[in-house]
Parts: C-alpha cells; structure tokens; sequence
C-alpha cells in the first residue's frame, strides 16, 4: 500500500485503487461495479490487491505474463494458441491459490487454447457458485457493488489480453489486441 500511495503522491493525476474498503489517499476500490460509472480513459491507474498484483509479480520473470478473467478469455486464448507451445502455466491467486472462481476461468482458458468453442456455462456456474462470490453477494466483503459477481462473469466483455511486464521497478498492466501481441513479438 506504501509504494501504492507514493506513486499516487507523486501523481496526482493518477487513480489509485485497491480491493476492499477504500482507505485514505486510494481514489475508489476494486469493483467492476463501482468503476464502470468512472471515466478511466487515458488515466493510469496504480491498482493495489492482495491476490492479483501479487500474482503477477510472482511471475515478472516469465516471457508472457497475462492478467486474465472471464470478460477477456478469449483474447487471453488467442495468444496462448498462437504460441503453439503445449507449456503454459496457470497462476491461481486467490484464497492462496484454492479459489474455486479463479481455478475454474483458468481451466475454461486453458481448454480454450486447443478447443475454441468451449462452452463457458459450467465454468461460469463454478465461479458463481463460489466462496467468494457467495461472500460478495451477501455484502461480507467490503468495498463492492451489487453487481460484481455478474459483471466479473460476462463473457468475452472485452477484446484486448492484459499484458503485465517489468517497466523499471513497476508491474504494469496494458491491453493489447491479438495483432499487437504478434507485431511486438511479445509471444
């Protein structure tokens, strides 16, 4: 949260956010719900979470790190089948790596790699069903929107992958489409 808060300090312009209850100097919380009625559009964005940025830098080293969740699975597919490589490894960040939503758009990724028109449904209905949605649905989470679990769980919502890699000491996120992520040789 330290560093979160510096680099807000040092750009003023910028929003800060983080997962939970807001806290002093962070300009909202992580909800799909509560962010979508603010305009983010050309505005970097330093986002502090638990299980996700901890996730990505986990794996800074890796030649492709892709932030991914059901509203982007098939742009996050599509480079992964591009690659044609049968490695790839799946990071599951929440609950320690045991969280059933998280596993479940993991293996739903995953099987859309080699099989392009997997149906989502039992996927989507694993993450609905789990803890954490449970949690977030009867409000035990702070720092959410009613409609959370429905927006996280919209397929294919948007058409970019979410790129993280090194830039200096920061993790940074950016969406890139399918040919960019082929014109920059980043797979």
């Amino acid at each position: 949260m330290d560093e979160a808060l510096a680099l807000k300090a040092r750009h003023p312009d910028w929003v800060a956010l983080k997962d939970g209850p807001l806290a002093p100097g962070f300009d909202t919380v992580n909800s799909p719900g509560l962010l979508r009625s603010l305009d983010l559009g050309g505005r970097t964005v330093v986002q502090k979470t638990t299980a996700g940025t901890v996730g990505a830098l986990a794996v800074k080293e890796a030649p492709l790190v892709l932030c991914a969740g059901f509203v982007v699975a098939e742009a996050t597919a599509r480079p992964l089948r591009a690659r044609k490589s049968d490695r790839g490894t799946f990071v599951v960040t929440g609950e320690d790596g045991q969280a059933d939503e998280d596993l479940a758009c993991a293996q739903y990724i995953a099987r859309r790699v080699t099989e392009a028109g997997t149906d989502a449904a039992e996927f989507l209905r694993r993450a609905a069903e789990s803890r954490a949605a449970a949690e977030l649905a009867q409000g035990v989470r702070q720092g959410v929107h009613p409609d959370d679990v429905a927006l996280c769980l919209e397929i294919d919502r948007f058409p970019f992958a979410m790129v993280a890699a090194l830039e200096g000491s920061h993790m940074v996120l950016r969406p890139r489409t399918m040919p960019s992520l082929i014109d920059e040789d980043v797979v």
